[in-house]
């Protein structure tokens, strides 16, 4: 993805970022290094969307094209997919053929005001990170295949952290709802959310639901619990009011 490398407040978050995924920083200092990082994201996210409501010109729908390639691919996706959809974007998936490599690659269609695809962006690559330092602490139960273990680890923290980050982004509308003393940015949200479900559904009229994935490691609890753990950019993560139910 192609963030908005301009922005100084996202790159102040990504700089942050950068010094709490520093394996030399203690516990203590990646959370302080995190809650700075997600006092920046949410008023970002909140920040973008309002000015774009007066100057649609500072913040417009996009479409971005993300290949991704590697081990545990479709849980890699999953994880893309899931993230962008929870902070209000849509998107799709297709398996090419790559014949640089002579593999099958998943070409990603994402769609969403820029501001959002930003967001995700960054969030995405964090929470891969975590994901897959995170599953390789795990331990596969005897005769259990160590593939099957972390498939279903990786599905079990994608459902926590989709929750959460669904949950956040609800507590942070809310927020601000109530320093505006009105219900501006709830309906600001929710018209740009209706304005991107209509681009995505006009792209992809008849667009199908993949089957459901059946995995049967022993992995996905603690890769939940994982996912409850994971640094979000959100202080509020967790802590919403609403109760959000997992993609």
């Amino acid at each position: 993805m192609h963030a908005n490398k301009q922005h100084p407040k996202l790159a102040q978050v990504r700089a942050i970022l950068a010094k709490a995924e520093d394996p030399a920083a203690s516990p203590e200092e990646a959370q302080a290094y995190f809650a700075k990082a997600a006092d920046l994201m949410s008023k970002y996210g909140i920040e973008r969307a309002m000015l774009a409501e007066t100057e649609p010109e500072t913040d417009r729908p996009a479409q971005r094209i993300v290949i991704e390639k590697g081990s545990y691919l479709l849980d890699r996706v999953n994880l893309l997919m899931s993230v962008v959809e929870a902070l209000g974007g849509q998107s799709c998936r297709r398996r090419i053929y790559d014949w640089e490599t002579g593999k099958y690659v998943q070409r990603v269609e994402i769609h969403g005001y820029e501001s959002v695809l930003d967001r995700a962006e960054m969030l995405y690559t964090s929470l891969l990170l975590q994901a897959f330092n995170g599953m390789k602490k795990g331990r596969p139960q005897p005769g259990e295949t160590t593939t099957a273990y972390r498939k279903t680890w990786l599905s079990g923290f994608r459902a926590t952290v989709t929750q959460r980050l669904r949950v956040a982004e609800q507590a942070a509308v809310e927020d601000a709802d109530r320093q505006l003393g009105s219900r501006s940015a709830e309906l600001v949200v929710a018209k740009r959310e209706d304005t991107i479900r209509a681009i995505f559904k006009a792209a992809h009229p008849t667009l199908r639901t993949p089957q459901k994935r059946h995995l049967t490691g022993s992995g996905w609890h603690e890769g939940a619990e994982a996912g409850k753990r994971a640094d979000l950019g959100n202080p509020r993560v967790g802590s919403g009011r609403r109760h959000a139910v997992a993609a």
